[in-house]
């Protein structure tokens, strides 16, 4: 995990500014998306762990202060900035979050963090980039797992991916949002994901001949081998697994007409006795063309996707913000909102209560952190970190899995669509919908 120089200037900027003026002003930032994108009518939450550990550890180092020195946007600041806040600051507030795992909508709070002013403040960037990164990535998987409907899917866009942080981080949040497996070995290394990987083209075409490379093959990875078979013609090389007597445990096809060949592939292994033989496919899919070959009956066992996932290809960003909600001068709490036209804020420190009925997710209310919330509803954001330490050990990431995965399947049917999804209801409580009303007429800063 990178370290505190991960932020923008401003936020240097700034926290020279409340260094000198010795503001020692409590603010509550929460960090939500303003809109969900295009064909998304829920997000899945992640990344949280990621940004726990980043918040645990910030601080800056000699050299990071070393560079800072440097920069002439920060030449104005004291030499006690350097000398003092730099090498001493570290977090010591407050975060509320939502579980990771749990479908979440437009405008509800991911996390909400209560620190002093210029700590809140200048961990702003890097909460953003690790908590919507993930999230984006895990709410796409979310929607290619609804699709595939039951059948394995395995996550392998690391070679696609925004660098390789960003390929171990996408694995994750794939595998937390129901992926079975990831290609990515470091991803597989650090968060004990499973792994599986099959063989490239290259290896076909560095044999003389197709029954050469698939004998050698399974010659060293026995019954565990997946053999691609595309490579020339693919029911020609079903053909040969079948005369020579192979027995691999699945085939992959990644061209072509997918839904036809696998139809083909499947008549041709199980006329030469390999029924048990899965046939896998994969090559540039998503949701959309993984449904449309569930729905035309393909025999196919499992889905590779790839770019897709790795990089939420249709949604590659969020509309994220981190966004100051109730400022403390003097033990006065003062709520404060953004008022902007397209860009309005919710004032005040919130929790957001789910509301189900019959095991089913009805409906999320959105209210002031400290009211008591609507009978039975089960309320979202929980103490994670207090002052500056973690409240508990970070659940395991198949339990995050498990979580999501029944969570996401509790959410109405139409929500989950994936062209044409209702929107889930999200109600202000009472005295939120006042206070935003109240503090609306009165500007940012009401008395």
């Amino acid at each position: 995990m990178r370290g505190a120089l991960s932020t923008d200037l401003y936020e240097l900027t700034m926290a020279a500014g409340y260094h000198a003026a010795a503001d020692d002003t409590v603010a509550s930032f929460e960090l939500f998306v303003r809109e969900l994108p295009v064909d998304r009518a829920y997000l899945v939450s992640a990344g949280l762990e990621q940004a726990l550990d980043f918040l645990s550890d910030w601080h800056f180092t000699a050299d990071d202060i070393a560079y800072l020195r440097s920069v002439p946007a920060l030449s104005g600041a004291s030499s006690d900035f350097f000398d003092v806040f730099l090498p001493g600051v570290r977090f010591t507030g407050d975060v509320w979050a939502v579980t990771e795992g749990l479908p979440v909508f437009a405008g509800e709070p991911l996390l909400r963090v209560r620190a002093p002013l210029a700590e809140a403040q200048l961990v702003e960037t890097a909460l953003l980039a690790i908590t919507l990164f993930q999230t984006s990535v895990a709410s796409k998987a979310s929607r290619v797992i609804q699709a595939a409907a039951g059948r394995s899917v395995i996550e392998f866009g690391a070679r696609r991916a925004h660098g390789l942080e960003a390929g171990v981080y996408a694995a994750r949040a794939a595998y937390l949002a129901g992926c079975e497996a990831t290609s990515n070995v470091d991803a597989g290394h650090r968060f004990s994901i499973p792994v599986s990987g099959t063989m490239a083209h290259s290896w076909v075409m560095a044999h003389d001949d197709e029954l050469t490379a698939f004998t050698r093959y399974c010659a060293v990875h026995g019954p565990r081998s997946v053999l691609l078979i595309d490579t020339y013609d693919t029911l020609a090389a079903a053909r040969c697994i079948v005369s020579a007597g192979l027995r691999p445990a699945a085939v992959r096809v990644d061209s072509g007409d997918l839904a036809g060949l696998s139809v083909a592939v499947r008549g041709i292994l199980d006329g030469g006795g390999l029924r048990q033989t899965k046939i896998l496919v994969s090559g540039d899919l998503d949701e959309h063309r993984i449904d449309t070959l569930i729905a035309a009956g393909a025999p196919i066992d499992g889905f590779g996707v790839g770019t897709a996932v790795t990089t939420s290809a249709d949604a590659p960003s969020l509309s994220g913000v981190y966004k100051l909600v109730e400022v403390v001068r003097d033990g006065t709490t003062v709520p404060v909102a953004k008022l902007s036209p397209g860009k309005r804020t919710l004032p005040g420190a919130k929790q957001v209560w789910r509301v189900s009925e019959a095991g089913k997710a009805r409906r999320d209310v959105m209210g002031m952190s400290d009211e008591s919330g609507p009978p039975q509803g089960m309320p979202l954001l929980r103490r994670v970190m207090r002052d500056g330490r973690l409240t508990d050990p970070a659940p395991l990431l198949d339990a995050i899995r498990d979580r999501c995965r029944s969570e996401v399947a509790a959410l109405p049917a139409g929500v989950r669509r994936l062209t044409d999804a209702e929107r889930f209801p999200v109600e202000l409580s009472a005295a939120l919908d006042r206070l935003s009303r109240r503090v609306g007429d009165l500007g940012d800063h009401p008395a």
